[in-house]
């Protein structure tokens, strides 16, 4: 391992729950939600805002109600002291997975003692592809640049991965998130959110409401009607609604501390990351660089698969999750539930700019459920890359 500075321990992970597309959180702005995440997180700590030195804040769409630097705007949102700084990191969907890293790397140089890192994606409010712009022609001359949809199909020829496999992996995760939901193993991570909606019946008539359960997960879809859903990107294809991920509101935060500042706030700290893996990979098939970057973070870690207890991989398709399994060898240990023993992004939700944080707070809480020492989350992103990420319980 290498010698840092200090260590940096996670003192405490949560999120918001997750809102289905035009949902109970479609009704709150996306820097008020985050408001509510953060200051979750540091009131149940009993940790000061004004002991914070830093937001890094992950958002994809930084367009609308998301542009400005949402990350300061969360910070400001919250009613934190002006002392408190903050950014926004766009990695596309790895987005809060960088912020961990970049909070992490500041706290290991010893550059900073309290960074949340986080981040949030409103895709009801904030449709994805709204900032679209162009790109060099160059790249285009170079790559043949094709929509995530159609490299989720690539992937599945060129791994060979049928319809069926992808439906079996979809309807797995609704599942195990359902039964997740119903054995209470996200509560530990969930910030109840309160919010205005509209009165059933009513349109203009507002109620206060409290939001405290994910409620995107299908508990009553089955692998027939998973089969009878038509291909989403190409006629033939295999990739459908259903096999992808979903499309949701949602925020996240991690709460990262120096040793000296854990000590000081008197928190006792809950796990630390050891080392991250970032790569890039061919743009055309974009979605398959997970495996790579794992093997970067588990080298840097001085670890083995074997170490890790629980693995989460987003379900941005169910061929990324497949392609992994297939890659890695890790099928076995997919079918025993210690990779995404809850469930991810098909049923829960990929709420962009938030993932990273959000699957953190999951690994964190499941590998306490299990008392085991050592998980890994990755996932994969836009336009060829991956990041990944070790952590240790404590």
């Amino acid at each position: 391992m290498p010698a840092w500075e200090s260590d940096a321990l996670i003192l405490d992970a949560v999120r918001s729950p997750i809102g289905k597309r035009n949902g109970t959180l479609s009704h709150i702005r996306g820097d008020e939600l985050s408001a509510q995440v953060v200051n979750g997180l540091v009131e149940r700590n009993g940790v000061d805002p004004a002991e914070i030195e830093d937001v890094q804040w992950g958002c994809v769409t930084q367009i609308d109600e998301q542009a400005w630097n949402i990350g300061r705007n969360v910070a400001l949102t919250a009613g934190w002291p002006v002392s408190v700084a903050g950014t926004s990191v766009d990695r596309q969907c790895g987005s809060s997975m960088q912020t961990n890293f970049n909070a992490a790397a500041a706290v290991w140089s010893g550059q900073l003692d309290l960074v949340v890192s986080g981040g949030v994606e409103m895709m009801s409010r904030v449709p994805m592809g709204s900032n679209n712009g162009s790109m060099s022609p160059l790249v285009y001359e170079r790559y043949d640049i094709v929509m995530q949809g159609i490299s989720a199909e690539v992937i599945a020829k060129q791994w060979n991965l049928p319809r069926e496999e992808l439906d079996r992996i979809s309807y797995e995760s609704h599942m195990r998130a359902a039964r997740a939901i119903d054995e209470g193993r996200f509560e530990k991570e969930i910030v109840p959110i309160e919010l205005d909606v509209p009165a059933p019946d009513s349109g203009s008539t507002l109620v206060r409401t409290r939001f405290a359960v994910d409620e995107a997960v299908r508990r009553e879809t089955t692998l027939e009607k998973m089969a009878s859903l038509q291909p989403a990107f190409i006629p033939d294809g295999v990739v459908t609604a259903g096999n992808s991920s979903q499309i949701v509101d949602g925020s996240a935060a991690v709460l990262i501390a120096s040793e000296k500042a854990a000590s000081r706030l008197g928190v006792e700290p809950r796990a630390r990351f050891l080392s991250f893996g970032v790569v890039g990979v061919d743009p055309h098939v974009m979605l398959h660089g997970n495996p790579q970057a794992c093997e970067k973070a588990l080298a840097k870690a001085g670890l083995t698969w074997d170490d890790m207890a629980v693995i989460e991989v987003n379900e941005a398709f169910a061929s990324v999750v497949a392609q992994f399994l297939a890659d890695t060898g890790l099928q076995e240990r997919y079918e025993a539930g210690d990779v995404n023993p809850n469930g991810g992004g098909i049923s829960l939700g990929h709420p962009l700019g938030a993932t990273g944080a959000r699957i953190t707070a999951t690994l964190v809480s499941e590998l306490e459920r299990r008392n085991a020492r050592y998980g890994i989350a990755c996932m994969c992103i836009g336009f060829g890359q991956a990041i990944a990420g070790v952590v240790e319980r404590l």
